[in-house]
């Protein structure tokens, strides 16, 4: 009895497809938080030093003073060109605000250009460097000659002057303290880009 062939079964093909993969979203450099700070902080050095310079070159005041010859009493101005401390501090911040801006511009490339912000860290470091001193020492200056108008000075003979030129030694006052403000910002860019330089430093 002869047998039936047997029957030459073809694979099936797969009823189903297999399910594609989900496309990942593109990965993302990750925020470097301490390049955003960079930023933030240069910004507050600039905003600072032109506030400064802005209010101590408009301190100026005009009164009536005594004088020994007729009609005994005169105009006199006091401004900030009259002394040679406080011209160099206009000097010094307008440096600052100049350098802040140029520095910040830098910061803000070290964002989009990851891999060569360690060398911008290390020129940045070398330039707030010198702008703090220039600036701490331009705020001394300034506020000695603030403390000689407002105390004066016995010893040699030197009469305080705010008595009588009250405003412009209020916008003295104002002016020295955003300098100060200044310092400290430019005291936090040191210490933060000294920082962000050594985490990039294999270990």
């Amino acid at each position: 009895m002869a047998t039936e062939p047997e029957k030459v079964v073809a694979p099936a093909e797969a009823s189903v497809a297999e399910p594609e993969k989900a496309a990942l979203p593109p990965t993302t450099a990750p925020t470097d938080y301490f390049a955003v700070a960079d930023v933030v902080l240069r910004l507050l050095v600039f905003a600072s030093a032109l506030v400064s310079v802005v209010v101590m070159s408009t301190s100026k005041q005009t009164e009536m003073v005594p004088t020994p010859f007729p009609p005994y009493r005169a105009p006199l101005p006091a401004k900030f060109n009259h002394s040679p401390a406080l011209i160099y501090f206009i000097a010094a911040l307008s440096v600052a605000g100049f350098f802040s801006i140029l520095t910040t511009l830098g910061s803000l490339y070290s964002l989009t250009k990851p891999g060569c912000s360690a060398k911008i860290i290390s020129h940045f470091i070398i330039i707030d460097v010198i702008l703090l001193g220039i600036v701490a020492s331009a705020t001394g200056a300034a506020a000695a000659v603030a403390y000689i108008g407002l105390k004066g000075n016995t010893h040699v003979g030197w009469g305080k002057v705010c008595n009588m030129y009250g405003k412009f030694c209020r916008y003295l006052g104002a002016s020295i303290g955003v300098s100060l403000f200044a310092t400290v910002m430019l005291l936090l860019l040191v210490l933060l880009s000294v920082y962000s330089l050594s985490k990039k430093i294999p270990k």
